[in-house]
């Protein structure tokens, strides 16, 4: 992975994991990064990030019918 370093204004309160979270659902949502990826760079696991972007108010649906068909193969294998 790389290492970004931002300069955030003072005045916005606004930490690292923030930042963090705030790029990751941003990536997500234009189908840059997977969910599995987006979690891992905000530093969440899965299900939690899952939560995070209704927060944010980003669909959780909007990746292709494919990637959709592989993580419902993989939970129905850790579910079983």
């Amino acid at each position: 992975m790389k290492t970004l370093t931002l300069n955030i204004p003072d005045h916005l309160d606004v930490d690292n994991r923030e930042a963090a979270v705030i790029l990751a659902t941003q990536l997500y949502e234009r189908g840059m990064l997977s969910l599995g990826l987006a979690a891992e760079l905000a530093g969440y696991s899965k299900p939690a990030f899952m939560e995070l972007l209704v927060r944010y108010n980003v669909s959780l649906f909007n990746y292709d019918a494919p990637e959709l068909v592989n993580d419902i193969r993989n939970a129905s294998k850790h579910h079983l």
